[in-house]
């Protein structure tokens, strides 16, 4: 049995973070000028093309009809309104302001999974998410230095990570489904709708470079980041992948730095210690106890040997793999995270 149950989780949520947070400055500089629902329609019509079309796989749930009205949900606000949203806001606050900002949809994801599902917030992650938050606010105050404000444009901004805590607590039922498909799903019907908001409101779509660079920022920073987002989510729950998910904007604002923005070096590095502070906190966590399962009868990706799926298979079978199967109840004692099989009570 894993004896490190975050590590591999954590490492994905930081990495789908900083696809995403990267992106960020980039959209900013290719959606200068065009309509926030046609960047929106860009930057998914490229997740949905680089997650192709998803075809049935052994070891992973297909998305079915069942699934589809939460699908079509998370791609209204995740797909649809949330980028517009941002889209938007970048173009009347600076990419620094509104990478920073971003910082907010991890504090509203922890919120919305605690209150919607229960998931238990331990000490030592909740000490990772208020030093990932303190590092946003000296970001925070490090733009306001700079002078790049903008009512408006802020608000805009903060409406998007709302939306997309809401698309994050959403997915995690989808999770456990093969995340091709679910992107893909997502995508296509998030582009869809963009793209008809973007007609009735006339606006003006880019050529060119511009479209070639929102379609690849679509790719990596919402295709790929969302894919390795929802496989996160699947091992160490929508809670912590959320609080891990604000390493995010502070990649944004690295990048910022880099491409000539010099000011507050002193504020970057302070954040950057505070951010690494809260990665290094998840990714030691060992949440153990002594826990109790009830019986439980579900299709997810699963294998053998990691101490939770004991039934066997004529011929045998070895390796990841999916199918409708029943748990027996038990209980026992072994590091876990809010994943699948350990939704219980703590007292």
């Amino acid at each position: 049995m894993n004896r490190q149950p975050f590590l591999r989780g954590s490492a994905l949520a930081v990495l789908s973070a900083a696809l995403f947070g990267v992106t960020t400055p980039l959209v900013r500089h290719f959606g200068a000028g065009v309509g926030a629902f046609a960047t929106g329609c860009l930057l998914y019509a490229g997740a949905a093309l680089g997650a192709g079309p998803p075809r049935r796989r052994a070891d992973e749930p297909s998305v079915g009809w069942p699934e589809l009205p939460r699908v079509a949900l998370v791609a209204a606000f995740g797909a649809a309104l949330a980028p517009a949203a941002l889209a938007w806001g970048l173009q009347r606050v600076g990419a620094l302001t509104s990478s920073l900002l971003l910082n907010l949809e991890a504090l509203f994801t922890v919120g919305l999974a605690r209150a919607l599902y229960g998931e238990r917030i331990g000490r030592r992650a909740a000490l990772a998410v208020s030093a990932m938050l303190a590092g946003g606010g000296v970001l925070a105050l490090r733009a306001g230095q700079s002078g790049e404000f903008s009512a408006l444009g802020l608000g805009a901004v903060i409406v998007a990570t709302l939306f997309w805590a809401l698309d994050n607590t959403l997915t995690r039922p989808l999770a456990d489904f093969d995340p091709r498909a679910v992107v893909f799903w997502k995508a296509t019907l998030g582009a869809a709708l963009s793209a008809l908001a973007a007609l009735i409101s006339a606006d003006h779509w880019p050529r060119g470079g511009a479209l070639l660079g929102l379609l690849a920022c679509g790719m990596t920073g919402y295709g790929l980041s969302l894919r390795l987002y929802l496989t996160a989510q699947r091992a160490i729950g929508a809670a912590r992948t959320g609080s891990l998910f604000a390493v995010g904007p502070f990649v944004g604002a690295t990048l910022a730095f880099a491409l000539g923005d010099r000011a507050g070096g002193a504020l970057v590095l302070f954040s950057a210690l505070l951010f690494s502070l809260g990665v290094y906190l998840h990714l030691s966590e060992a949440h153990r106890h002594r826990h109790a399962h009830e019986t439980l009868e579900h299709e997810h990706a699963h294998r053998h040997d990691d101490g939770h799926h004991q039934h066997s298979h004529d011929p045998a079978v070895t390796g990841s793999h999916s199918h409708r199967h029943r748990h027996e109840a038990t209980e026992h004692d072994h590091p876990h995270a809010s994943d699948l099989h350990h939704h219980h009570e703590h007292h």
